[in-house]
């Protein structure tokens, strides 16, 4: 079914250079946006040079504080943050940096979440005993955001079939889904195997064991 949000606007358009710290650099047209469904500070990257006339490659990216910014193993968003910014310049796109952290139950909980994995219960088990949602996330600002930018059809970058439902269901075409790369560590493991089996994300671990 199609979103029966109003819909939103550019508010403003802003050119960034973008500096990784491995030493990749590109240039992202950065977008603010006006009547968002939520209420949240979501941007809009684009990236490279899209060609009007190609399905742009759109990444949905969760904002995630401990992985983006300081670099935790605990999870693997800094590094399909880091591969989404030059997979989407190198073929022209946008990144939407949703502010869903934690799956949208915010910084804190997520924190407390942490915590309780640590007792030994994956990211979703965690969750749940905090009385909070697998996964609150809502993806209507998302297509409100892509359709702000003239954006109805275009290829998704993920691993999360989810994602995929989400903007189809809000009335999207998503042409079809491109895997992020898979960035496995003895911290994240566990991690990532909860998204492979609790809720079927196409992430190829068994090839790490090949």
């Amino acid at each position: 079914m199609e979103t029966t949000a109003a819909p939103a606007t550019i508010r403003t358009r802003v050119n960034i250079p973008l500096h990784f710290p491995d030493g990749y650099e590109t240039a992202a047209q950065v977008h603010t946006f006006n009547g968002l469904t939520d209420g949240a500070e979501h941007l809009a990257l684009v990236l490279g040079d899209p060609d009007p006339a190609e399905t742009p490659l759109v990444r949905l990216h969760s904002e995630c504080l401990t992985g983006d910014v300081f670099g935790s193993a605990r999870c693997d968003c800094g590094p399909q943050l880091r591969e989404a910014v030059e997979r989407i310049s190198e073929r022209g796109g946008i990144l939407l940096y949703l502010r869903q952290e934690g799956r949208g139950i915010g910084l804190y909980n997520k924190l407390d979440a942490y915590a309780i994995q640590d007792s030994g219960l994956d990211t979703y088990e965690a969750n749940t005993v905090l009385g909070l949602p697998e996964d609150a996330r809502d993806y209507t600002a998302a297509a409100q955001m892509l359709a702000a930018l003239g954006v109805d059809s275009l290829e998704l970058l993920t691993n999360n079939p989810d994602k995929v439902r989400g903007l189809r269901d809000l009335g999207l075409n998503v042409t079809g889904t491109a895997p992020t790369g898979v960035f496995a560590t003895g911290t994240n493991l566990r991690y990532l195997e909860a998204k492979v089996t609790h809720t079927g994300h196409s992430i190829a671990l068994a090839s790490l064991a090949a």
